[in-house]
C-alpha cells in the first residue's frame, strides 16, 4: 500500500486502524487499534494544527508571511510546525525547560524556533512560558496565537 502525497498534510487524518484478533478473540465486539504514532508528528494532534492554522486565516488573524507563537509542551506544537512548514509561515513555540530534547528538536526539524522558559516560576509570572508567548505574540507583527489552552477548536 504505497501511495505518493504531496504535502505531509495529506497523511494527517487519515489514521490507519488494526483489528487486533488475537487480543480480542474471547470478546463480542470488535477491538481496533488506531495507530496515531504512524503519522508525521507522531501523535493525534497531528490533525489539530492546519484546522487551527485554517480558521485563523479564515478569520484574518494569520495572513502571509505571519507568524505562529504558541506556548506549548510538545504535540499540539507539533502538529502547528507541520501546517506551518508547508503553509509557509514563521513558528516560535515557548516551552517549559523540562521538555525532552528530542520533543525540542522535532520542533526545530519542522523549522520552528523554540524558546525555552524555567518551569519552576508562577504561572502568571513574566517568565513562565504562557507570558513569554503572550509578550512575543504582542511584539511581533503579524503574529497569531492559537491560544491551544482556551481555543475550543482543539
Amino acid at each position: 500500500m504505497s501511495a505518493d502525497y504531496p504535502t505531509v498534510l495529506e497523511l494527517v487524518g487519515a489514521t490507519p486502524i488494526v483489528r487486533l484478533d488475537s487480543l480480542g478473540a474471547e470478546v463480542e465486539p470488535t477491538l481496533l487499534a488506531k495507530l496515531e504514532y504512524l503519522k508525521p508528528g507522531g501523535s493525534v494532534k497531528d490533525r489539530i494544527g492546519l484546522p487551527l492554522i485554517e480558521a485563523a486565516e479564515r478569520d484574518g488573524k494569520l495572513r502571509p508571511g505571519g507568524t505562529i507563537v504558541e506556548p506549548t509542551s510538545g504535540n499540539t506544537g507539533v502538529g502547528l510546525a507541520i501546517g506551518a512548514a508547508i503553509r509557509g509561515y514563521r513558528c516560535i513555540f515557548v516551552m517549559p525547560d523540562k521538555m525532552s530534547q528530542e520533543k525540542i528538536a522535532l520542533l526545530r526539524a519542522y523549522g520552528a524556533e523554540v524558546v525555552i522558559c524555567p518551569t519552576a516560576v508562577p504561572h502568571d509570572s513574566p517568565e513562565s512560558y504562557y507570558s513569554v508567548s503572550d509578550r512575543l505574540a504582542e511584539e511581533i507583527p503579524g503574529a497569531y496565537k492559537p491560544d491551544q489552552y482556551s481555543n475550543m477548536a482543539n
